[in-house]
């Protein structure tokens, strides 16, 4: 496709750039674990990549309004877990209250490698997530959770389930696991978790630690709070590759479990804090890791991979990118929402100069949430204008067509890919538009990296 050209000014964060013209059901094996090497996470550093597997999709309007209420309400989840965590110190409390230290386990002594582990979208199953295959517990068996940028916690549906949804494969049983075990209210790590609410206070120093997680739109996960060893393969430079295993990996044992979760057996949190899957692993590959995600349309043979290594602009006012004082606003690059959302005006100015920029092309209205929207039946070569993101820094994130207008149910009607929400609220750049693009995170430096990229090359 081509593109036509589109009017934008220097002091904004976001632009319109100028141009001239795999069942999982059948995954729930069980691997010999006589030959893994057992290690810890502290020391030498390894780097850790995971494949994402596109499944067949059967995309259809009904499920894109699924898709995208389910990302309002985790926009609406994300800005008031923002609003709750202001000021909070979860590390800096533990560390002072006079009680043991939380230290991670030792490292292997094997070369650096690369850690792989494999992703699918959810799109089969009504879901705009990916999902990420783990290996849990001893002997290790296979579970798929959805990758999420936007959270810590990761958590798996665990007998006995008192509440749970529907998922692929059977839940896992902490019983069968040799490896498993609780965390204790005695331990410092159990105040990493928040308690249920109401709280259960701890009737005694050796019972368990009690988890509630939520995600605001009534999705929660409630449980204990527990350590257990994830096994990853590891992939060395020669190309070979053996089973390893991590160990006392902190994660949430979900009793009780409600939400809009599609298929998964739980998630796998690749957020800051320090529960999440990429914090507790950081010394065995680095603070950094990235993700290419694979184009939605593409063939089911090809996988996305995470890998654990002066034009003119909108006039956006720049209160528009701003945290406010109660901590709102903001922009985060986020794995688990599937499309993009600007807060006003923002949102209502990128609208406003695509559909002044449109040309040619039939409006098509009645579509559920998407707009504007065209009809582009029998156009060979349909131009659209570009867009891009103008970071402070001067870095520049362009984006091709195929991440910001999506492809209704046929060839005929196209919509833009980007939704508003409220003035001060959170704006989020979702995984539809992070399609074909390698994405680096640099927890170490707070630093964000990207590059087009052929994903299913990586």
């Amino acid at each position: 496709m081509s593109f036509n050209a589109v009017s934008a000014s220097a002091t904004t964060n976001c632009h319109l750039s100028k141009s001239n013209k795999v069942d999982p059901s059948s995954k729930h094996e069980t691997y010999e674990d006589n030959e893994e090497e057992e290690f810890n996470l502290l020391g030498k550093t390894q780097s850790l990549k995971l494949h994402l597997k596109r499944r067949s999709e059967n995309t259809q309007s009904k499920s894109k309004r699924t898709v995208v209420e389910s990302d309002m309400k985790r926009i609406q989840s994300l800005h008031t877990r923002i609003l709750e965590k202001k000021n909070q110190n979860t590390v800096s409390r533990l560390k002072n209250d006079g009680k043991s230290k939380i230290a991670p386990v030792s490292s292997p002594d094997s070369d650096m490698g690369q850690l792989v582990a494999t992703l699918e979208s959810g799109v089969s199953l009504g879901s705009g997530e990916y999902f990420m295959d783990v290996l849990v517990g001893t002997p290790p068996k296979h579970f798929s959770l959805i990758l999420d940028t936007g959270s810590d916690l990761n958590w798996i549906q665990c007998l006995p389930c008192h509440d749970c949804f529907e998922q692929n494969g059977p839940f896992y049983d902490p019983s069968s696991s040799s490896s498993y075990k609780n965390v204790s209210c005695s331990d410092p790590r159990c105040g990493l978790v928040s308690s249920p609410d109401p709280p259960l206070p701890c009737k005694n120093e050796s019972q368990s630690c009690p988890y509630y997680y939520w995600y605001g739109d009534s999705s929660n996960t409630t449980g204990d709070f527990a350590l257990e060893t994830f096994t990853v393969n590891l992939t060395a430079h020669d190309g070979k590759s053996e089973f390893k295993k991590v160990e006392n990996v902190m994660f949430g044992c979900g009793h009780w479990n409600r939400g809009l979760f599609h298929g998964a057996a739980g998630l796998l949190g690749l957020g800051r804090g320090p529960l999440s899957f990429a914090s507790q692993l950081q010394s065995l590959y680095g603070h950094s890791f990235s993700y290419c995600l694979v184009d939605r349309n593409s063939n089911t043979s090809v996988s996305s991979k995470l890998i654990f290594g002066e034009d003119k602009t909108l006039d956006i006012p720049a209160e528009a990118w701003q945290f406010s004082q109660d901590g709102s606003g903001g922009t985060i690059i986020d794995s688990g929402t599937t499309l993009s959302y600007f807060a006003d005006p923002a949102y209502q100015m990128i609208k406003k100069a695509f559909v002044s920029k449109i040309k040619g092309y039939k409006s098509v209205e009645g579509i559920p949430i998407l707009d504007p929207c065209y009809n582009v039946s029998g156009i060979e070569k349909v131009e659209l204008p570009e867009f891009g993101i103008l970071f402070e820094d001067g870095a520049m994130w362009n984006f091709p067509v195929e991440n910001y207008f999506i492809q209704l149910d046929s060839d005929e009607v196209i919509c833009l890919a980007i939704l508003g929400t409220p003035p001060s609220a959170l704006s989020i750049i979702g995984n539809y538009q992070q399609q074909n693009f390698h994405i680096l995170y640099d927890t170490n430096k707070s630093r964000l990296g990207f590059a087009p990229t052929r994903c299913a090359d990586v």
